[in-house]
């Protein structure tokens, strides 16, 4: 099987959109002729020509704005918001219209409207460079929301993405874009809205997303050495989400740690601790715990890995629900 690191299975995922269905548009700032500052888009202009695969002005309340209208005229863009903090300008845009549109003209046209995102933190970026914008898009009713954690399964999520009658937000982590994985890049899978369990185990049940993934992955090899089996559940979809399947793994382990790197007031943990106690609260033995980036602005990077859920605190976080 070909190894592929995300950047490239991400850049597969629009080749093969843009040549299976010619109204798919990539754009975005540094898209075309520099294929994105990540590298993302590299070589997509040059195969599709500058009418699909375009630059646009630093302007994104703009362009994400004219999304709105491609999409009504049948298109189905692409677009870029080159760093997670840089589409502040377009929250208005995107939290007013883009979400809300579609249940406007009461489903009269679809709103298939892709808002690729670089985001979260790990790269020695600062603010607007690393942040975790993930509760703001997943608490508005209208977008789904995804983060791939892997090469294969980033594929996926954007080509279903592309694929979606409605606009989803797809928040890629910086930290994994040059992670690789060996496997046949495919849209058969999980959908979007289910979690996947990449691990098994019955003492305790880890749910994280994104390059957290990773770090879950690592504190549940270190934990088996010290006779602690973990059960890894990878979110991949923060709206809707799997909400089956993390109430399965809490009342499979009966104690669950939650890992995301947005800070910890009103993030997504919140939501899966809430979900767990409202459908699994007998079967608790522990408080649901919660480890995560810290209630502050994200710091400059010679301070970055203090901030960020490391594998230390992870496991510490484990042996206090196990105590």
């Amino acid at each position: 099987m070909p190894e592929v690191t995300m950047v490239q299975a991400l850049n597969a995922a629009m080749r093969d959109a843009l040549a299976a269905d010619d109204m798919v548009l990539v754009y975005g700032e540094d898209v075309g002729a520099a294929g994105g500052i990540f590298g993302v888009t590299a070589g997509l202009q040059d195969e599709f020509g500058r009418e699909r695969v375009f630059d646009v002005p630093v302007s994104e309340a703009g362009f994400v704005g004219a999304a709105i209208g491609l999409a009504l005229r049948g298109y189905r863009p692409v677009v870029e918001l080159q760093f997670d903090g840089f589409a502040h300008p377009a929250l208005e845009q995107i939290l007013s219209h883009v979400a809300k549109y579609r249940n406007r003209i009461r489903g009269v046209a679809d709103m298939p409207i892709v808002l690729r995102m670089p985001a979260f933190g790990g790269l020695g970026g600062k603010e607007h460079h690393g942040e975790s914008p993930e509760s703001i898009y997943a608490s508005t009713p209208g977008l789904k929301v995804v983060v791939p954690s892997s090469a294969l399964d980033a594929y996926r999520l954007l080509r279903l993405a592309i694929e979606d009658p409605d606009p989803v937000v797809v928040l890629e982590p910086k930290a994994s874009y040059r992670s690789s994985e060996s496997g046949e890049l495919t849209t058969a899978g999980p959908a979007i809205g289910a979690a996947r369990e990449l691990r098994a185990g019955a003492d305790v049940a880890i749910v994280a997303y994104g390059a957290m993934t990773q770090r879950a992955l690592e504190a549940a090899d270190r934990l088996a050495e010290t006779g602690v089996e973990a059960h890894v559940l990878d979110l991949r979809s923060l709206a809707p989400l799997d909400v089956e399947a993390i109430v399965g793994a809490a009342r499979t382990t009966h104690r669950v740690v939650v890992v995301h790197e947005a800070p910890r007031t009103l993030g997504i943990g919140a939501e899966i601790a809430a979900l767990v106690q409202e459908h699994a609260f007998d079967e608790l033995l522990a408080p649901v715990r919660r480890v995560t980036g810290w209630d502050t602005p994200y710091p400059p990077g010679q301070l970055e890995q203090a901030w960020l859920p490391g594998v230390d605190r992870i496991c510490a976080a484990v042996q206090e629900v196990l105590a």
